[in-house]
This record gives structure tokens, sequence and C-alpha cells, in this order.
């Protein structure tokens, strides 16, 4: 048996900390798409830059713009904290977390009527970092998640968004009921996306043209929350052509965006 005092791996830590919501000091983006667009992110804190040789040649021209001085290693003596699984593809950035500001700040319409993306309890970071991608595409103004019950900022998240997580705006907050009332005062009109609703959301998105407008989502198997579905102004569905459908989460948010972006194009 393990002493209790021996040190876990980071990779292991950063696991438990996805799980429990708690965002770390720093983390370990990886592969060459997130690392190039990291570094190209002037508001990002880049700590450290480990590369082997193949991987400092493609990205040369983020690394003299970022300038920062890369450790470079062979691949076979690739000692980053990630887990094991991680294709990093010869390229790994510690970072600190962006910081978006907040939820005022970030979604106030400001004479706009922008589109912004509620999450409840979801906490797959590689459907986060899809919706992430998504959001980026259609322009939504921002994607909301509780700090509790979802996927925090991690290398996984990061390669999934595919650089889409260094310019779309991800916030997460402390209670996503409290948000959601945030936003309607700021004149947000709140559309929860539920298989059981009885409206459906390309027509209310048509009537709501002219308004700001939130989607919230859940996680796929619960769904959205009864409390989270309470707070919405209405529950819409996706419509389908048949008697049943389902949609994994980040492809439910991709149909939204894109069917908000055709009412307000």
């Amino acid at each position: 048996m393990a002493p209790r005092n021996s040190k876990k791996p980071t990779w292991v830590v950063e696991k438990e900390r996805q799980r429990s919501g708690d965002a770390p000091e720093t983390l370990w983006l990886f592969g060459i798409h997130a690392v190039r667009d990291a570094l190209m992110n002037p508001k990002r804190d880049k700590r450290r830059l480990v590369l082997t040789k193949n991987a400092a040649d493609r990205l040369s021209e983020a690394v003299a713009i970022a300038g920062i001085t890369p450790e470079i290693r062979e691949s076979r003596n690739f000692n980053v904290p990630l887990d094991p699984q991680s294709v990093h593809q010869g390229a790994a950035l510690e970072v600190a977390p962006l910081n978006w500001g907040s939820l005022s700040e970030l979604c106030a319409p400001r004479g706009a009527d922008p589109v912004v993306l509620l999450l409840d309890r979801v906490t797959d970071p590689h459907n986060v970092g899809a919706i992430l991608r998504s959001a980026e595409v259609f322009g939504a103004r921002a994607v909301i998640a509780p700090q509790r019950n979802s996927a925090p900022e991690t290398g996984a998240l990061a390669k999934t968004a595919s650089g889409a997580l260094e310019r779309q705006p991800y916030l997460r907050i402390q209670n996503l009921a409290t948000a959601m009332r945030t936003l309607r005062e700021m004149g947000y009109f709140i559309i929860g996306l539920d298989g059981t609703g009885d409206y459906n959301i390309d027509e209310e998105l048509a009537k709501s043209a002219h308004m700001p407008i939130a989607l919230a989502l859940g996680a796929e198997g619960p769904g959205l929350r009864k409390l989270t579905m309470d707070t919405c102004d209405i529950i819409a569905k996706i419509r389908f052509a048949g008697d049943f459908g389902s949609l994994n989460v980040s492809n439910a948010a991709a149909v939204a965006l894109y069917a908000a972006a055709q009412t307000r194009g």
C-alpha cells in the first residue's frame, strides 16, 4: 500500500480538480493548434514551453511572437505532466487560466442583440470544447457554466476547442440560476432546450430575433435541472424529422446557434 503522503502525478490532480470544479493555478495546454493559438494570444499568461525539435520548427513564428524561450526535448523524453493518453504532438505550454471578466461586463447588450450559451452540468471537456468552437463560428457573446459540475479549462478542452478557447469567452460563475436572473435583468430572453419542450426552437428564435437571447443546455441524460428549467422563460425543443430524435449536447448547441444566427443575419 502506498504511503499517505505519496505525491500524486500532476495529471491525476488535474482530473480530480475537473471533477470538483476547482480552478488550477496553472494548466498545461498541448497539441500544435492549441499551443500555437495560446502563444499568439497576448492575453494569455505563458509560463513554460516544452517542444520537440519538429514542433519547434512548426511553431517558430508563434514562439517568436510570444517571446518565450522553449525547452527542447526528445520525443522519447517528453517529461511534461500530462495524462499519458494525451496526444501532445511534441508541444506543451504551461499557462495561467484566462480571465474573461464579470458576467455584467461581458454580456451587457450594449445596443446589440447578443446570444449566449448556458451550460448546466456539462462536464465532458470534449463536449465543451466542441461547443466553444461552434460558439465562435456563430458569434456567441459567451459560453457560461457554473464553477461546480462543469468542465474547467484544461488541456483536453483546449485541444478539442482547436484554438477557440483563446478567443471565445468561457465564463464560469458561482450559481447558474443567479446568472440567469442577472441576464434577464439585462433584457435577455432565456430559452431552455429540452426534448419535452412545448415550443420549437426555430420558431421561438424567429419571434425573439430582436432581443438578447440565452440558450440553456443540459448534460446528456439528466438534461436541465428543475431549477434551471424553472428559471427559463420557455422550454423549447429541436424539431426532428421522425417521431423520436436525440442529439449530443455539442451538436444541439451547434443547431441552436445556427438557428439563432439565421434569424439575426
